[in-house]
């Protein structure tokens, strides 16, 4: 298994593999933001927009290849403000569901998190759904957890669930942001 950073380019040649995978995780129960069931031309099309974050610099996304198609990826979204450009937020953590139970959301939860190290990040943060399994990844792998909110988003049911702060203090090697 391959974890590669998408520069815009890249991005834009593996847009449909991440609109499948995308797709995937929506169906398979995964709150991350869309209902089921989840278009695919939609999911294309969601994909093609973060081509510009990606080329701006505001957005890093990583995707796991197993030599046939992508079935893992995770982003890091960084702040544009001055006072805030020590931190980032971990986003889209998802795993094909014909993958998950073999480490690959961990391996990339690492990745993510030695980037954002390389790049003078010091600390991360992210939200999930309550009681979600991604819960038990984050706790395993050090997060802290910050607070809940109730009725913060709808599950891909359309039902409102609660979310999770995570939080994660990292330390720091040289800037290279």
């Amino acid at each position: 298994m391959t974890v590669t950073r998408l520069e815009e380019p890249q991005l834009s040649q593996v847009v449909d593999e991440l609109a499948d995978l995308l797709v995937d995780t929506v169906d398979g129960g995964a709150s991350i933001g869309f209902l089921a069931a989840m278009d695919r031309a939609a999911a294309v099309a969601w994909w093609k927009e973060r081509a510009a974050a990606v080329a701006g610099g505001h957005l890093a996304v990583w995707a796991a290849y197993d030599g046939r198609r992508v079935l893992g990826t995770v982003s890091l979204v960084f702040p544009d403000k001055p006072n805030s450009r020590h931190r980032a937020e971990l986003v889209k953590l998802m795993v094909h569901r014909d993958a998950r139970g073999q480490g690959l959301g961990r391996r990339l939860l690492g990745t993510a998190e030695e980037a954002a190290r390389a790049a003078g990040i010091t600390l991360l943060h992210l939200d999930t759904e309550t009681d979600s399994p991604a819960e038990r990844l984050y706790r395993s792998a050090g997060w802290t957890r910050a607070g809940v909110i109730p009725d913060y988003a709808a599950d891909p049911a359309g039902v409102l669930r609660p979310t999770t702060l995570y939080y994660k203090r990292l330390g720091v090697t040289a800037p290279t942001r």
